[in-house]
């Protein structure tokens, strides 16, 4: 385990960090700070979705932190990294696994230097770069249906694999917006006062934003899912009809020739000088025939 402190400068709230903890860790400083112990379990578990709770004066919650993966069927603890954080009036507790970066840029540049005056502002900080974090996925996975919309109306070779890829988008995409629908409690939940109230409502325009963004980018993946297949379809279609039109052509002169292939004795056709060049005429009026049918129905 590692742990780190900071004293909030001009108050008397102490900021506790502890990295990668053991549970006889967090037993220890569970007896401290009077944690409740069910909330503690859920911040050891490495999969648990972000939430809010209070339990008397202490508030916990989690939030994850998205980090870029290239499995092309993630699940949230390899696409994102939890941060679990306790706060009263008095102190604040953040617990993690994965080295967090934003920790310690907040201790730096806000608490060390008086621009963060209470635990909840603190607390909205690591929930406000917690959701930036999904911003520039939002902005990959939108130039990646740019991308694949242009394939699809541009170019008139579409790659087999391409369904799989724009499946796999549709999934990542769900996953992050199941994630920031669960946030939304922790985004709401927080309380700030004074100078705090601007940051709380850019925090909740944020949240609104991001959900909105990413249900754009899933409406546009499904749309691309159905005109993909629209236009499998569209080409099965086209050589379907290609080959009935074949077949309406030959079946007439299939006929004819099966006729004149019985070679029965008593067959007058037979035996007229004129009987082939006959045969050959009709076969060529039957097709001349259907070709202008064709034409009139508009299926040529």
């Amino acid at each position: 385990m590692a742990l780190s402190t900071c004293q909030i400068k001009g108050t008397d709230i102490t900021w506790i960090d502890i990295y990668d903890p053991s549970e006889e860790d967090l037993k220890s400083v569970s007896s401290k700070y009077s944690l409740n112990s069910y909330t503690l379990k859920d911040s050891l578990d490495p999969d648990h979705l972000p939430k809010y709770e209070e339990h008397n004066d202490t508030h916990f919650l989690i939030v994850r932190l998205l980090h870029d993966e290239n499995q092309k069927l993630p699940t949230v603890q390899s696409l994102s990294s939890k941060i679990a954080v306790f706060f009263t009036d008095r102190f604040i507790i953040t617990i993690h696994r994965c080295a967090q970066p934003i920790i310690q840029n907040i201790m730096d540049n806000m608490a060390s230097d008086a621009k963060i005056k209470s635990a909840s502002g603190i607390a909205m900080h690591i929930v406000g770069d917690a959701l930036r974090s999904f911003e520039e996925p939002a902005m990959k996975l939108s130039a990646a249906i740019d991308s694949y919309e242009s394939t699809l109306f541009l170019k008139k070779n579409i790659p087999d694999d391409m369904i799989e890829d724009i499946y796999y988008l549709k999934n990542r995409t769900g996953l992050y917006k199941k994630l920031l629908l669960l946030s939304n409690e922790v985004v709401s939940s927080i309380k700030a006062e004074g100078e705090e109230r601007p940051a709380q409502r850019d925090l909740r325009d944020l949240h609104t934003k991001l959900v909105l963004l990413y249900d754009q980018i899933q409406e546009d993946a499904n749309n691309l899912l159905n005109i993909y297949l629209s236009l499998s379809a569209r080409k099965t279609n086209d050589v379907m009809r290609l080959l009935t039109v074949f077949s309406v052509f030959f079946m007439p002169l299939t006929f004819i020739a099966g006729i004149y292939g019985m070679n029965f004795k008593f067959m007058p056709e037979l035996e007229s000088p004129l009987g082939y060049p006959a045969a050959i005429i009709a076969m060529l009026a039957v097709s001349v025939l259907i070709f202008f049918w064709f034409k009139r129905k508009k299926w040529l």
